[in-house]
């Protein structure tokens, strides 16, 4: 059987990165600096703020910001990439 990937920890580093650690122990920077930045949407473009970038959660395993108002497919994560 096949174990679902999901996120155990978050830590912000600096920026816009945040440290990730999986279920599987794999550990990833991600990055979100070019995601955000150059998004036009008014629901990504106020995480430019680092001061509300930082209220991320973890929320059964998935990376979130403000009750799923921002979120990230766990594969990507996993895989070390956003893109717009």
């Amino acid at each position: 059987m096949k174990q679902l990937i999901s996120i155990q920890t978050a830590k912000y580093l600096k920026d816009y990165k945040i440290a990730l650690k999986f279920n599987d122990n794999k550990e990833n920077v991600v990055d979100f600096e070019s995601f955000i930045t150059h998004s036009q949407h008014p629901d990504v473009k106020k995480y430019k703020d680092i001061k509300l970038f930082k209220k991320f959660n973890l929320e059964h395993g998935d990376l979130e910001w403000n009750d799923y108002d921002l979120v990230f497919p766990v594969y990507d994560l996993y895989q070390g990439k956003v893109e717009l």
